[in-house]
């Protein structure tokens, strides 16, 4: 992060996590308050090693780190993790998944990853994830530019079913129709409503987009699933470049489930924060995923970062059922449709279908 950057972020947070003056003993200022949070947030280093660097105690670091994180938050997440609130901001988003990824009326890329924990005290199995560690669960949507857009913080890492996605504020949202999506539009002659994509695991909607599963399926599903492929593969760059920058969630976080909560909320703000104002030195030139002149993936060197790291963010377990309703099943097939005609087609899905095989 640059001087100048700092001191923006500083000028934001300042007023949150000012102390008045204590007799005894001088008070940390808020320029070191926040070196320790972003420290501690950006290496993964314990309490007691930002005990040992600061020259103060650490139940002083735990304090520090608790408060500013929650400052981070609120000084940042109106601004810089903002939800669309009308039709016009979501299809911007959509405009920008389309230019990038030739995927027309997409709102986001959904996933969500287990966040490793060490055990809390008479957490029971709340915790305890079928993976086999404890965790809380982050579900998030970001944009076409790798920015988280809607995030859902807290679910117990148990719950690896259908409660996770169903139960989040944001599934609940666009399960009852409580956010502003845009109507369908016919585009070239088909009728495409807007939605957000995901892999397989999540269930099939008519706002959710996932791709075919099975073997031995037809080239026109297979070309289907390149092409939702490449539009979620934002997500998958947007966690990868989350976990690589901040290296506290590449091990069990040592914290109380609350303390968690606020170290990942003030992440999640930093990231949007740092992507948005200063995306060349956060998001250099091949941190992401790209692709050649031949439309083969070239690898982020985020993933050389991460690679071996059992305490990475975690994927998580299958969340819906395959009772599809028909109506999704049907615009999921006016997708495919639309992807295999001479107006919806890209000149090279065929041949990298053929090349790769299924894509799921």
């Amino acid at each position: 992060m640059s001087s100048e950057r700092f001191d923006h972020l500083l000028s934001l947070v300042a007023p949150l996590i000012a102390k008045s003056k204590c007799r005894s003993r001088d008070s940390l200022s808020p320029e070191k308050r926040l070196v320790i949070t972003l420290r501690y947030h950006a290496t993964g280093d314990s309490q007691q090693s930002e005990s040992f660097n600061f020259l103060a105690g650490r139940t002083t670091v735990c304090n520090v780190v608790r408060a500013t994180s929650e400052a981070l938050w609120i000084a940042l997440s109106e601004t810089y993790l903002k939800a669309p609130e009308t039709k016009e901001q979501w299809q911007k988003i959509a405009r920008e998944f389309e230019a990038a990824w030739n995927f027309p009326n997409c709102l986001g890329a959904l996933d969500g990853k287990h966040i490793a924990i060490e055990c809390p005290k008479k957490g029971g199995s709340n915790f305890y994830n079928y993976k086999g560690f404890h965790s809380l669960v982050l579900m998030a949507m970001c944009d076409a530019n790798y920015c988280f857009s809607l995030v859902d913080i807290g679910g117990y890492g148990r719950d690896n079913d259908a409660s996770i996605f169903a139960q989040s504020e944001m599934g609940v949202a666009f399960e009852q129709n409580e956010i502003d999506i845009p109507e369908a539009e016919v585009v070239d002659g088909y009728t495409l409503p807007y939605f957000i994509v995901s892999d397989a695991i999540f269930p099939l909607k008519t706002w959710l987009m996932k791709p075919f599963l099975g073997k031995n399926l037809s080239e026109e599903k297979e070309v289907f699933n390149y092409r939702l492929s490449r539009c979620r593969r934002t997500i998958e760059n947007t966690f990868g470049i989350f976990s690589a920058r901040w290296r506290i969630f590449r091990r069990p976080i040592r914290a109380k489930p609350e303390s968690v909560e606020r170290i990942i909320k003030a992440c999640v703000c930093l990231h949007n924060y740092l992507a948005q104002t200063d995306n060349a030195g956060y998001v250099p030139i091949g941190f992401i995923d790209a692709e050649d002149s031949t439309v083969d993936l070239i690898p982020g060197s985020w993933k050389s970062i991460v690679a071996g790291d059992r305490s990475a963010l975690q994927g998580i377990q299958r969340v819906g059922s395959n009772n599809y309703r028909l109506e999704a099943k049907a615009i999921r097939n006016q997708f495919k449709d639309y992807f295999n005609s001479s107006v919806g087609s890209v000149s090279w899905q065929v041949n990298h279908v053929r090349s790769c095989g299924e894509i799921l």
